[in-house]
């Protein structure tokens, strides 16, 4: 691959806030912060019916979307319902031949095309390229949905930077791609009929049983004893944390930022679970296409602009995450980790 140009983005202001003395994110053990907790598990896990369908999704003629993970499951029943209301969709994803076949069967759905972004999430040189790709081809962009995720993979598996599999594609990855778009994001809510580019990430109630071990995001005795169950967790969990430190920084220059638990459903998400979860798990599960309504309707609609920060739970409803989720200290040390951790590939220009 050709060396690509500096997309560096400007950097909001940071607050100098002391670092949690632990390796291990403070958990509240206040027995009616576990009851609050475990309320919200339920609340979130046996959704009512959904208010919202995609037929209230306002006309998005003239947006620039992109979606991560826009081949298959949830991303592809976002990109499918942005496509019909006429939005310009991008599908970032690692696999050409994959998303040749999702852009095909959404073309033969919807009458529209939507376009590949050669993205590959788990190679941070990846994630800059294909920001510079589209920088390359768009000045705006108005909806960022961090769509996608890696559920359970085995322990082994790393980056190509190092990084835990899933904190590295679910948070690592997709915080330098937020970043290096930023630009666009400004110029998107200049020419936003709402004045706001909004961000949407995708987490899931997994960030209800975690926090963050500050020692596992590389390989280690530490990773490998919490197991890939936890690092998904924990991962889940960071991407609540890092959705409401993009509202708090960047909520005042017109960015909308939040994160949503999009349902349990059948996907593709759970090709890394155990036979025999699955077959129990099954029958709870939900169509992938339920899975996109809770972030359709925080990307879309009007009404969500009023909740920038806030954790979205199915099917389209304003939730709440486990307390630790809203600590400011654990989000700016977070912060600060993916900063230190991608700062050469926001810096560094080709030579």
């Amino acid at each position: 691959m050709s060396p690509c140009k500096n997309t560096s983005s400007p950097r909001a202001s940071q607050l100098e806030l002391p670092h949690s003395p632990s390796n291990v994110a403070k958990t509240d053990s206040n027995c009616g912060s576990g009851l609050k907790t475990a309320k919200a598990l339920w609340t979130s896990s046996f959704p009512p019916k959904s208010q919202f369908s995609t037929d209230q999704i306002p006309d998005l003629t003239g947006r620039v979307v992109i979606v991560t993970g826009g081949n298959a499951g949830v991303g592809k029943e976002t990109v499918k319902a942005l496509l019909e209301h006429d939005a310009k969709v991008y599908m970032g994803c690692r696999s050409k031949s994959k998303a040749e076949v999702a852009m095909k069967e959404l073309k033969e759905a919807t009458g529209k095309d939507a376009i590949f972004l050669e993205l590959d999430l788990s190679s941070l040189e990846s994630v800059k390229c294909a920001a510079q790709e589209f920088l390359s081809k768009e000045n705006e962009l108005h909806i960022l949905f961090l769509n996608a995720g890696v559920m359970f993979p085995p322990i082994e598996q790393l980056t190509q930077d190092g990084y835990d599999l899933q904190f590295g594609i679910n948070v690592v990855g997709h915080h330098l791609l937020t970043k290096l778009l930023l630009p666009a994001l400004w110029a998107g809510k200049e020419s936003s009929p709402d004045g706001h580019a909004r961000i949407m990430t995708t987490s899931s109630d997994g960030a209800y049983y975690f926090t963050i071990n500050w020692d596992s995001f590389k390989d280690g005795p530490v990773r490998k004893k919490l197991g890939t169950q936890k690092m998904y967790f924990q991962s889940k969990f960071a991407n609540v944390v890092v959705a409401r430190e993009l509202a708090r920084r960047y909520g005042p220059q017109g960015i909308i930022s939040n994160a949503c638990h999009p349902g349990h459903l059948k996907t593709d998400l759970q090709r890394h679970v155990p036979a025999w979860q699955t077959k129990i798990i099954k029958a709870m599960l939900y169509p992938a296409s339920n899975g996109a309504l809770t972030q359709l309707w925080g990307g879309t609609m009007p009404e969500t602009l009023q909740y920038n920060g806030e954790f979205f739970i199915p099917w389209a409803r304003v939730g709440r995450c486990r307390d630790e989720a809203y600590d400011s200290e654990i989000g700016e040390r977070l912060w600060n980790y993916l900063e230190e951790e991608t700062k050469a590939f926001q810096t560094t220009t080709a030579a």
